[in-house]
């Protein structure tokens, strides 16, 4: 099938309403109309309300293919006079995919963080917690997909290079399709995911033997090689403690406001008042503490049971207000759930499969506080000086 940009044999179809239908479709990773980044090759109307859309692919093994074919066709179907469409797929060339890669970047070189520049409105929340086994990960997992839920553009970076955990939780194990260098990360849920999984060659089970000054590289392309979009929310799940990748985020992205996680427990509590403490020296701020695996009412008896102690999160913000010498306030507590556990292993988020559930709420209020102060202007510097008398 050779395709000219736009021919019509029958005019019962109109050329301006397929085109005007195809700019609402957008690529599936790239969240983009796929008229604006060069992937329409052209269009064909022929007899009978026949319309044939050539589209490129950015690699020829798109793993998004059959999903781009059916956006395609579900939107010029629903264009008057059209009885079928045929979509064929081609590659983009080394020209084409070079063009792409500058539209996505706006002309601006590589290499650059795009979270640091005066301009960037995203918010950012970094989730620390003092010690694993808190279920930070999955709290931030859940989190991100109830950003996303609400129509926010949401990116989750693991930056828990040794232990990540991100794609199972979200079911976003596909390798990133790599476009000229850039990264175009998986998606899990509507979520953008990247994690060191994929730069693995062994796997899900090789460790990572990397000393601080790679912690710190790879954290640095995570942000700038990967072609995060617009936006609205990066979450980045931290690994435990005070090491090299908390200090390199607050040198990385110092606007990160901290969101520590802890559980009831006394001893967990004393160790999450010291990675909220780090903040204090990084000079950067703590958004809230989060209690997880909070006590859950029995099923026999329905009263509460504090199965790792009680009051930790409390306990924690009130140290950290101590210390820092501003309010943190206690965003929730999220009762125990053997499902969030669950969830996190078979690729479903407990907010999804278990909207209703206490801890599901829990997390979606949690969700709300995070969500209540949009990304704006306010306290940005707009480099703009009166103008001269």
């Amino acid at each position: 099938m050779a395709f000219n940009r736009g021919t019509n044999s029958d005019n019962t179809v109109s050329l301006d309403e397929v085109n005007a239908a195809l700019a609402t479709v957008n690529d599936p990773e790239i969240n983009r109309p796929i008229t604006e980044i060069g992937m329409l090759k052209g269009v064909d109307i022929r007899k009978g309300g026949v319309v044939e859309v050539g589209v490129f692919l950015t690699v020829s093994g798109c793993p998004m293919k059959t999903t781009i074919i059916e956006r395609v066709t579900d939107a010029v179907m629903k264009v008057t006079g059209v009885s079928k469409v045929s979509v064929e797929l081609d590659v983009m060339n080394d020209e084409q995919r070079a063009n792409m890669k500058s539209i996505l970047r706006d002309g601006k070189p590589d290499k650059e963080n795009p979270f640091n520049k005066p301009g960037s409105l995203t918010k950012i929340f970094a989730i620390a917690s003092g010690k694993g086994g808190v279920g930070k990960s999955s709290v931030t997992a859940n989190l991100a997909v109830t950003l996303a839920q609400k129509g926010f553009s949401v990116g989750l970076l693991d930056a828990d290079v040794y232990g990540h955990s991100i794609p199972r939780i979200l079911n976003a194990m596909a390798p990133p399709t790599m476009v000229e260098g850039m990264i175009m990360p998986p998606q899990g849920y509507g979520v953008r995911v990247i994690s060191m999984l994929p730069f693995k060659p062994g796997g899900i089970e090789q460790p990572v033997a990397f000393r601080g000054p790679m912690l710190h590289r790879a954290l640095e392309q995570f942000l700038s090689d990967v072609w995060w979009g617009d936006l609205d929310f990066l979450l980045l799940d931290l690994p435990p403690g005070t090491g090299d990748i908390a200090m390199s985020t607050a040198q990385l992205l110092p606007h990160a406001e901290i969101v520590v996680v802890t559980t009831p427990q006394l001893g967990a509590a004393d160790v999450a008042i010291r990675a909220g403490t780090l903040a204090a020296q990084t000079h950067q701020k703590v958004f809230g503490v989060i209690e997880n695996m909070s006590s859950f009412p029995c099923p026999h008896c329905g009263e509460p049971l504090d199965l790792f102690g009680a009051g930790g999160g409390q306990l924690v913000a009130d140290g950290l207000t101590k210390v820092l010498g501003t309010e943190i306030p206690l965003l929730g507590k999220i009762p125990f759930d053997v499902r969030l556990r669950e969830g996190g292993d078979s690729g479903e988020p407990l907010v999804l499969a278990f909207p209703d559930s206490p801890a599901g709420e829990a997390i979606y209020s949690v969700s709300a506080a995070l969500s209540s102060q949009p990304r704006g202007l306010a306290g940005m510097s707009l480099n703009i000086s009166p103008a001269g008398r």
